[in-house]
């Protein structure tokens, strides 16, 4: 009896490690399955985590201008020109890095940084074209969130909607801290995926895009000229290179790096690398969504005959697969890249001209600590409101606006490449060869459209 006690004792004692030990296999095993399993969520929270000036960015390029523009030309040529959307990604990607890194490494603004290195005549006219370029941007966008949402609301009239979104658009920028504002602003990036829905319920022959992606046509008349200005002077805009520059130093103020100093003290491969994969993914998305408004809108207006798009309503039109929805999703798109894109507008000529003066400036700032850098923005916002009340047809001035910029942009980008290339500036973080050819290539391209577009203008 006491010999089975005894035996039965040791089995107890040996079988309750064995079992513990089994458990904790069992639980190890299922961690470890939890953790493989987390990974690519972790990865993707990580990557979204990593995005900010550079996908906000890439966004407000999609602004309403370049909804317009990208409409009209699908519209009007259908897909012979949507090899524009691939076309410019590497040129407008390479510039905004270009921009991003002059940020960075100098921890100043583009503004600044003419300012330091160009006579004073080169910062004034730079700002000058940017403050010209900017006013007709926000004049022309306001004026195209006010006409899409009239689609909805018609009994409201159009000065008293041009001036509600002003006023939502100053407040956003005022009285919001800049760390909530970003954050906001990646998700109104969303409202442009209609157009993804649109182009893949239409019945398009895929084939046939991806020809006209890949394998570059034109007619060289005069409208598709001035048109093609257009496309690139909204991809590759001038507010994008103030605002991009700016939004990094930005970055670092929010890290606590205050002072010029110590922003400079903390660049890194690493840093710069981040930027990179936020940048590149923000002008991806961007092209993303203007090969879709591409190809949308040459599966539905250009198919149903409507080549030139001249009212609010026209536009809409591309939604139409949506059926009653369609005003709706145009209205939101156009209401929500507006609302994203007027301030960077606003912001960056307001940046460029606190830089050029050496006034406080900063998104960051409350407004008691910045009146001149704030007072720019309000004025900038007070002229796009007097610019629609001239009676400007809104759907033009969004594709005239977009001219402009492309006509500019040369100038600016002259001081990119510049600087960005400059060792004495940037030191070991100054441009790769490929990147300077990139960017030179680009001002020479945008130049050559830029004169075509004055010339078939006057022609």
């Amino acid at each position: 009896m006491e010999e089975r006690r005894f035996q039965k004792d040791m089995e107890e004692t040996f079988e309750a490690p064995a079992r513990m030990l089994e458990e904790s296999i069992v639980f190890i095993e299922k961690e470890e399955e939890v953790i493989v399993s987390a990974r690519p969520v972790k990865s993707v929270e990580k990557y979204w985590k990593t995005l900010g000036p550079g996908l906000t960015t890439g966004a407000a390029d999609d602004d309403p201008s370049g909804i317009a523009t990208y409409s009209q030309a699908g519209a009007k040529y259908g897909l012979q020109l949507i090899w524009l959307s691939l076309f410019t990604y590497p040129f407008m990607a390479t510039v905004q890095e270009m921009c991003a890194r002059i940020g960075i490494v100098s921890g100043q603004g583009l503004a600044a940084n003419i300012k330091k290195h160009y006579p004073a005549g080169a910062l004034y006219t730079a700002t000058g074209l940017l403050f010209f370029a900017n006013t007709l941007n926000i004049a022309a966008d306001l004026g195209a969130m006010a006409a899409a949402s009239r689609l909805l609301l018609p009994s409201i009239g159009f000065g008293v909607l041009v001036v509600f979104f002003a006023l939502v658009s100053l407040a956003l920028q005022i009285f919001t801290s800049y760390a909530r504002y970003a954050k906001y602003l990646k998700y109104l990036t969303f409202a442009l995926l209609s157009y993804v829905v649109v182009a893949f319920a239409v019945g398009l022959d895929w084939g046939d895009v991806l020809y006209h992606t890949f394998v570059p046509s034109m007619t060289f008349s005069k409208d598709q000229l001035f048109l093609i200005c257009a496309v690139l002077g909204t991809t590759i805009s001038p507010y994008l290179f103030f605002w991009q520059t700016s939004q990094e130093v930005e970055e670092d103020i929010l890290r606590g790096e205050t002072t010029i100093a110590e922003r400079r003290a903390h660049v890194s491969p690493r840093a710069l690398k981040n930027m990179r994969t936020d940048v590149w993914s923000g002008m991806a998305f961007s092209n993303i969504v203007t090969f879709f408004i591409f190809a949308a809108t040459a599966g539905t207006l250009y198919a149903s005959g409507v080549t030139n798009i001249a009212t609010a309503d026209q536009a809409a039109l591309a939604l139409k697969p949506f059926g009653e929805f369609a005003f709706l999703l145009f209205a939101l798109g156009i209401v929500g890249t507006g609302l994203l894109a007027v301030p960077v507008f606003a912001g960056s000529t307001a940046y460029a001209i606190a830089e050029s003066f050496g006034w406080r400036y900063g998104l960051y700032r409350k407004l008691k600590q910045a009146y001149a850098f704030y007072g720019v923005i309000i004025i900038s916002m007070v002229l796009g409101i007097i610019v629609n009340f001239v009676h400007i047809d809104p759907i033009q001035a969004l594709i005239y606006a977009a001219v402009a910029n492309g006509i500019i942009a040369p100038v600016i980008l002259f001081f990119v490449v510049r600087l960005s290339g400059d060792k004495h500036i940037m030191g070991e973080y100054a441009n790769h060869p490929l990147a300077s050819f990139i960017g030179w290539t680009t001002i020479v391209i945008m130049a050559i459209s830029g004169i075509a577009a004055i010339v078939s203008f006057w022609l």
